[in-house]
């Protein structure tokens, strides 16, 4: 009886020979950049040892595959504007990242159930290195999707109601309430709070940090709006707040963008800044130094954000593990307050 074929070797079984993950074992055998010489060399005596042979089709698509690394930001078109330039700001920084690698960067942005749709497909058939992903509200299924997904997946700010394995974030909650803190210690007590999307965890983190210092005091902090962090959200909700707290003395704006308008409604409204009402922002953005008064602010660094979002992922991407990582935020006190 003719002896049966013997059976191949799998490239999970090299890579378990390895005492690596599966995709940092693809990587080598595809010679893609960014893998340490210790995981190259273990993956390499495996293949050996184990006499594996790659399908020539499958490392074609994996080899295409390997090439590009995807930033998806599930926001609509206006978070890429200049009225908001967080995200600019972070893209910069993943390039910076990047253009040290082979890898290129793919941008989605998720606005739309067609591209919706686009960015499922790219979990789900890992036709991409890694994934960065950012920008969630509320119970978006993408963050528990791209969780469960099996390829590199790394979250700029933790989503709501999920806990992800990896992701890079600010101390939101901690600058936030530093910025209420220093009102306080200037002897401002009826503060308002023009807040970001609560259906954000940083829109929520920053809203706490207020909470946190108010409660501390013993403050009132009951003088609340709500935007969105665009120009028109910070008019209204300081539109808003004057005309249901006209003896407000401080607002704590939810970023740098709100302030700003808040500023330019309270002149409107014949109110002084900093004499009559105080007001700080959040980012530190470049249009905070020139406003009139130049603004208080919270400063994070958003391309050290993204620059080291698309650090863990390429750490993810080699098979490490990585912890997650909060960046550190601080005040910056200019004449606004």
């Amino acid at each position: 009886m003719p002896e049966a074929p013997r059976r191949q070797p799998t490239l999970d079984e090299v890579a378990e020979r390895a005492g690596v993950s599966r995709t940092a074992a693809s990587r080598v055998l595809n010679n893609a950049p960014h893998v340490s010489k210790a995981k190259r060399d273990a993956v390499q005596k495996a293949i050996r040892e184990l006499g594996y042979v790659p399908n020539a089709t499958a490392r074609a698509l994996a080899t295409r595959r390997a090439s590009a690394v995807v930033l998806a930001i599930t926001d609509d078109d206006s978070a890429l504007g200049q009225d908001t330039p967080f995200y600019s700001q972070a893209i910069a920084g993943v390039t910076t990242v990047l253009e040290e690698t082979g890898l290129e960067l793919m941008l989605v942005l998720v606005n739309s159930p067609r591209s919706r749709s686009k960015l499922q497909d790219v979990l789900q058939t890992h036709s991409a290195a890694g994934v960065m992903l950012m920008g969630r509200h509320g119970d978006d299924p993408l963050a528990a999707l791209a969780e469960q997904a099996d390829m590199p997946v790394v979250f700029g700010g933790r989503p709501l109601n999920v806990e992800p394995h990896f992701y890079v974030d600010s101390d939101n909650r901690g600058g936030a309430r530093a910025a209420t803190e220093h009102l306080i210690a200037r002897g401002r007590s009826r503060i308002a709070a023009i807040t970001g999307p609560l259906d954000s965890d940083a829109g929520l983190a920053r809203h706490r940090g207020y909470l946190d210092a108010m409660a501390v005091a013993g403050l009132d902090a009951d003088r609340v709006a709500h935007g969105d962090y665009t120009e028109a959200s910070g008019t209204q909700a300081m539109q808003a707040l004057l005309n249901q707290y006209p003896d407000l003395d401080a607002v704590v704006a939810g970023n740098d963008t709100m302030a700003i308008s808040a500023l330019r409604a309270l002149t409107t409204a014949g109110r002084r800044v900093p004499e009559d009402v105080a007001v700080t922002g959040f980012d530190d953005y470049l249009a905070a130094r020139h406003t009139a008064p130049p603004l208080t602010t919270v400063h994070q660094s958003i391309q050290a954000w993204g620059r080291e979002m698309a650090r863990m992922l390429l750490a993810v991407i080699d098979g490490e593990q990585p912890s997650p990582l909060i960046l550190p935020t601080r005040l910056i006190v200019r004449d606004s307050s």
